[in-house]
């Protein structure tokens, strides 16, 4: 069996990001693989103990990658500040002549899947691309493991993340998926409810806001963070709608101080927020200019929580002038649009987490390994890029952890799902597969 098949059989998905199905990486032809191991949010504490505690699963799974789409080599992207992880790793590929450490400064966002392509190959994905595009795999150090670990004949039933913020016990730990946020908080000795707090499910930067503590862990989840509901970053991130509007019509004086800190415009990708501003307060799309270069946005959130003085949200517009140019039908042109300026916009994530006001909660964090009981978990069938899973298991059944409970779509891009507990199925809806443990 090749690489590609014994992932896609275990349900590896891009443990860092949107969740694309690494089954598919592994088809592709290559120059080099990246490993990313950069950790970008700040206050999350994942990617650098999975590279502290287990860096012969990391390295073993880049070999893996490397060898499956035909790279030169492999290069481990880490932050020179990861000193422990440096160490660990550097042990690791003692004997491995086309694996190499490539240190990282500490900066945001360091862990782009584009910036870290122009750092180590000093080339640029472009508008619309991939890496693939000049010839890189980039994959996030927890889905190495994964991949090791599908070699190993175990499938992904297990979800490392941190929970910080307003918690008295900060820890990075392993649960099972579909494990509820409420038992999470419980575990580090978060607040009871919900009532006066919000969570940050992600980073501080590009997390999502949820008050309900029910929703449950997907194989991409990196962190749950609390924070009380009036803290500034919470009112930052709420989507105000109309209010957005009148405030940047009020106060935007079109400094472009916004565009100049954008990592992405630095890439040359002309994404210029002060434009999209404009467009918005006056109604007029064709000052855009280029919209190519909205398409370029990965809503890293740096215009909003650092560049602009006023406490307006261009990251918030560029989003929703992306999602009207999709629905309009438009697509991306591959082209890469001016000159590259990276190093203007290396941004100190201490300096980042001091606006966003988050620097107290920036705390190690205790590392639990071996795993959080959980007596039911609700698995979510859309947990990656692609159509949702289809169930293979009806009310009733009985499963054994690591069973398959749900199968790719024929001829559809996407990802099996295991189950996470072993138990009796408690419900199968269009959203989600229910388990109760066999000792609830």
């Amino acid at each position: 069996m090749g690489l590609a098949e014994t992932i896609r059989d275990a349900g590896v998905v891009g443990a860092g990001g949107a969740g694309f199905p690494t089954h598919i990486k592994a088809q592709s032809k290559a120059k080099i693989v990246l490993a990313n191991g950069a950790e970008c949010e700040p206050l999350l504490r994942v990617d650098r103990l999975m590279m502290e505690h287990y860096p012969e699963k990391v390295v073993a799974g880049l070999s893996a990658m490397v060898n499956a789409v035909g790279a030169r080599e492999g290069v481990l992207c880490v932050k020179k500040k990861y000193t422990e992880a440096i160490e660990a790793l550097t042990g690791a590929i003692k004997d491995k002549s086309n694996i190499r450490l490539y240190p990282l400064d500490n900066y945001y966002p360091a862990g782009d899947e584009q910036q870290i392509v122009y750092e180590v190959t000093g080339q640029v994905v472009p508008t619309g691309g991939i890496p693939l595009d000049v010839g890189a795999v980039v994959c996030n150090v927890s889905t190495l493991i994964n991949i090791t670990e599908a070699m190993e004949g175990r499938p992904v039933t297990d979800k490392y993340l941190t929970v910080g913020g307003e918690v008295e016990r900060p820890v990075t730990l392993r649960v099972p998926i579909g494990t509820p946020y409420g038992a999470l908080i419980a575990a580090a000795g978060g607040p009871d409810t919900l009532e006066r707090h919000t969570l940050i499910i992600g980073g501080p930067a590009t997390g999502t806001l949820c008050r309900d503590a029910d929703e449950t862990v997907t194989k991409t989840t990196g962190g749950i963070l609390v924070f009380p509901s009036d803290h500034p970053l919470i009112r930052q991130k709420t989507d105000s709608g109309d209010m957005d509007l009148k405030l940047t019509k009020a106060a935007c004086s079109q400094c472009t101080l916004c565009t100049d800190m954008c990592p992405r415009n630095a890439l040359g990708l002309g994404v210029e927020p002060h434009k999209a501003m404009r467009a918005a307060f006056m109604g007029q799309g064709s000052l855009l200019t280029d919209a190519n270069g909205v398409f370029s946005c990965c809503d890293c959130g740096l215009c909003t929580y650092y560049a602009c003085n006023f406490g307006l949200k261009p990251s918030r517009m560029m989003v929703r002038m992306k999602d009207a140019l999709i629905k309009g039908g438009m697509k991306p042109e591959k082209r890469v649009k001016t000159r590259v300026t990276p190093d203007f916009v290396k941004v100190p994530t201490g300096r980042l987490m001091a606006r966003m006001g988050i620097t107290g909660y920036d705390v190690d964090t205790a590392f639990f390994d071996r795993g959080l009981p959980i007596g039911s978990v609700r698995i979510p069938l859309k947990m990656h890029i692609g159509a949702p899973s289809v169930p293979v298991v009806k009310e009733g059944d009985m499963v054994q952890r690591g069973q398959l409970i749900a199968e790719i779509p024929e001829g559809a891009l996407g990802a099996r799902i295991h189950a996470s507990i072993a138990g009796r199925v408690s419900s199968v809806t269009d959203t989600h597969i229910g388990i109760k443990g066999e000792a609830s």
